[in-house]
């Protein structure tokens, strides 16, 4: 019995369990639903591990790789539960579900051989060097090698499609919304990084096993930082407030946009833009959305988002944040307001918005712009 990857692994269930717990007591949306499915995963695949490092596996051999089936799971789950979460019309076919199965099927084709051609007592042997038999050592090595392969490959697969989701999800809210941060879900694509590095690195460390090589960290670190991922996760995943259809950005094609509108059209409307941001200030209502704006000047959204993409290159998310930024200048050269009153006086809602976005166009945090520029005029 491992005593310490018992009880990391421990934690990690009873983790899972109450995250379990909360996501079954929330309101039943498709976000919830494909949460618990993936919670459930996990749950499974942590029982997989603690069957091993217990030792349990002596009593109940048959057990041992159950788990790898359904393993694979994990990245069409983390991706269908992306989907439900960001997508404007989630909506899964007969085809995407029959894709995520095809992984545990294959999964239970390269088992089968080890599966039902060696008794309980032939699979036991195989944990000691002394007892193992060669050939059908071999036969395990390739059943796990094959296995851990295709996770690897559909986890890959299923990872970049979520992360490519996230970004598409990202830039068309950035063509609807100046404020983005409670819709963006800014926390997942970092989580996923290091949820495919501990999975790429659990992998690696499950094959080099059968191999005999050792490598720092292995049993011990990896599992503790597998823990730390999966207690963000959870806690964010849950902290995630149900997003409507309209806090998610309009579904578009992946074609470039032709222009429908003629070029005076679109000279005209980026005058009445300038004026709107100029002369009313509109840039300062922290919640304004291209819907509000195109309210506010009479003109319709799809060619006001034309004339930011085709005429002026840029986005709406981009093109009310520079008037937000212009006008902090402003204010942190020639008043003494304090810098958070600042960020709300211009239509920042999050410091660390109006942080990112104030270094981005300056080069500089706001307390450091307003030291230089006293530092000049001194």
């Amino acid at each position: 019995m491992n005593v310490l990857g018992t009880l990391i692994y421990a934690c990690m269930f009873g983790i899972l369990a109450l995250a379990l717990l909360q996501a079954v007591n929330k309101p039943r949306q498709m976000q919830t639903t494909y949460l618990i499915a993936l919670l459930v995963l996990l749950i499974i695949h942590v029982c997989g591990e603690l069957v091993v490092y217990t030792g349990a596996y002596q009593y109940v051999p048959w057990l041992v790789g159950a788990q790898y089936p359904l393993r694979v799971l994990l990245g069409p789950a983390l991706y269908l539960y992306a989907c439900a979460t960001m997508s404007p019309n989630p909506e899964f076919s007969k085809r995407t579900y029959l894709w995520a199965l095809s992984g545990p099927v294959l999964v239970i084709a390269v088992m089968l051989p080890f599966t039902i051609s060696l008794s309980s007592a032939e699979k036991l042997a195989l944990a000691d060097p002394a007892t193992r038999n060669p050939e059908h050592y071999k036969l395990a090595l390739f059943s796990c090698f094959a296995a851990t392969q295709i996770f690897v490959l559909y986890t890959a697969v299923y990872f970049f499609r979520a992360l490519k989701l996230h970004r598409r999800h990202r830039q068309q809210l950035m063509e609807r919304f100046s404020e983005i941060e409670s819709r963006s879900l800014s926390w997942f694509g970092v989580i996923l990084l290091f949820w495919g590095l501990v999975w790429l690195c659990y992998a690696t460390g499950y094959i080099s096993v059968f191999y005999g090589w050792r490598w720092f960290g292995q049993g011990v670190i990896l599992p503790i930082f597998e823990t730390c991922v999966l207690l963000a996760f959870a806690y964010l995943a849950l902290k995630q407030p149900i997003l409507v259809k309209a806090d998610k950005g309009e579904p578009r094609s992946e074609q470039p946009r032709t222009s429908t509108v003629s070029l005076d059209r679109m000279q005209r409307i980026a005058v009445k833009l300038q004026s709107a941001m100029k002369e009313e200030q509109l840039f300062m209502e922290e919640d304004l959305s291209l819907n509000k704006l195109s309210k506010a000047i009479g003109i319709s959204e799809n060619h006001i988002s034309e004339t930011l993409s085709q005429l002026l290159k840029t986005n709406f998310f981009q093109f009310v944040n520079g008037y937000r930024i212009s006008h902090a200048e402003k204010l942190l050269k020639e008043t003494d307001m304090q810098i958070l009153t600042i960020q709300f006086e211009v239509g920042f809602n999050s410091k660390s918005t109006f942080n990112t976005a104030f270094k981005k166009a300056t080069g500089l945090t706001p307390s450091l712009y307003r030291k230089q520029e006293k530092a000049v005029t001194a």
